[in-house]
This record gives structure tokens, sequence and C-alpha cells, in this order.
């Protein structure tokens, strides 16, 4: 029997996890793609195992994996999303706070998707309508929840229009809410389980293979979900201020105005 969009982008992710799981602590080729930035051989065949699932099952779907780039037919309608190891540098400074992200746009929306914790190993995912953890084969719904005050954000470069650094010394951050930096995006993923209240990051994410699923299970979630100037998503100033409530949300978009301000 043929799997379900939800159930193959669960299925890849966890593929996935599992040879980034089987590869920790070892020592790893790398390869540099530009400066600071690098795959691990456990980039790869991880990437390479998710693609060989996909391919079979879905052979006229496209799809777009962050180290093989564009592949299947230009113009289908449908393109899976993939970011098979997010977290790299923590991966190889053995740190075990990475992400397997698999998502399916059809159109241009993400229609199914899962994030995939391969240490935790848990698998959250959604169906586009409502959001889930899978543990040990069973499903829990998530619950976003703004009462731990924990911010994640992403301090990696580039900033091309807020320094998120600026947000952290704001005495007003410091006042409400407590900071911390995963380095990867299980940390949106996170924001939807209610294990974080927000999540704060620049760029421009259209088409990212980083983001996509964690956006479509905060959204699935019922989170607050929007650009950094609360936005849409993927418009504007771009970026991401993804809240657990809208409470949060109001708070953080305030103080980031601020900076953008200053």
């Amino acid at each position: 029997m043929s799997l379900t969009d939800p159930m193959l982008a669960v299925a890849a992710a966890e593929a996935g996890a599992e040879i980034v799981r089987s590869r920790y602590g070892a020592e790893l080729e790398r390869v540099e793609k530009s400066a600071g930035d690098f795959a691990t051989a456990a980039d790869l065949e991880a990437e390479q195992a998710i693609l060989d699932l996909l391919r079979s099952a879905r052979p006229d779907d496209a799809v777009l994996g962050e180290e093989s780039g564009r592949s299947g037919a230009g113009d289908a309608d449908r393109t899976w999303l993939v970011d098979p190891l997010c977290g790299t540098l923590n991966f190889a400074a053995r740190t075990p706070l990475v992400a397997v992200n698999v998502a399916l746009r059809t159109g241009t929306d993400v229609t199914a998707a899962a994030s995939a914790d391969p240490f935790a190993r848990e698998v959250f995912w959604t169906d586009g309508d409502q959001a889930y953890v899978r543990r040990d084969g069973v499903d829990e719904k998530l619950l976003p929840s703004g009462g731990s005050r924990l911010v994640d954000v992403n301090l990696d470069p580039p900033f091309p229009s807020f320094r998120a650094v600026r947000l952290l010394a704001d005495e007003g951050f410091a006042e409400r809410f407590l900071p911390r930096v995963l380095s990867t995006t299980l940390a949106v993923a996170w924001v939807a389980a209610g294990r974080r209240a927000a999540y704060v990051t620049d760029g421009d994410l259209r088409d990212s293979v980083h983001f996509a699923s964690g956006i479509a299970l905060c959204r699935a979630a019922g989170c607050v979900v929007t650009g950094l100037r609360g936005q849409p998503v993927h418009t504007g100033a771009g970026g991401l201020l993804v809240a657990a409530d809208q409470e949060t949300h109001a708070a953080l978009l305030a103080l980031v105005e601020r900076q953008f301000g200053n």
C-alpha cells in the first residue's frame, strides 16, 4: 500500500535521521560550500537516502535538496524540499542538536512536512491541518505555549535587515524573555511543541529547505507566524517571527520594531 504524502514525509525524515544518527561521532569528510559553510558525508548520505525514497514513491514530483539542488520536472506542481541535516556545525562538533527536514510544497502551499530529531528519536509532522509529534510510533498533538518565555534567536549571518544581537541587548527583551540559541531549525518545531515560546530570524526564507517544515508545523499547530515586521511570511522585510500565541508575538514584534528604528 502506498504512503500518503504526510506519512511519506515522515518516512523520508526518519530515513535521513537514521543515517545522521549512525554517523554521529565519526570522523567525516567535509565538503566546503562557501566561507564558513560546509557539508559532511553524513549530510550527503542522509540526503541520498531521502531522495531515493521520494523518487521511488513519487517519481513525477520535483525535488529541491540542500546538497544536490533541484531535480525532476521543472514544471511540476509538487516539489519536495529536503534539508538532510540542519545544524551541520553542531553535528560536526559532536553536539546532538540537529534536524532532518522534509516538506512537500504543492503549488504555493506546504501540504505535508516532517522534522525529525535523530537523537531524541522524535518526528514532528503535519498534514497541513494538524500537527503532531511521533515517539515510538505514537502520535501526540502539538500544543504551543508561551509559558516558558524561552525565545530562540538565529544569530547566524547574513543579516539583510536586522541584527538579532541588538534584540538580545534590549532591556525590554531581558525583562520578559529568556534567550536561547539552538543553531538549528529544530527550534522552530519546538515552538509548535510548546518547548519554545518563540523563534526569530532574519533572511529571505522563500524556497528555504531549512524553514519550510518548521513554518508548516507552526501554522498547523496554531502558532502566530509572520515576517519580522508582522507582515505575511516571504514578503516585505522578510525574516520570520513565529510565536506560540498572540501575546508573545505582539511583545516580540514591538521589540523587533525598536531595532529597526535604531
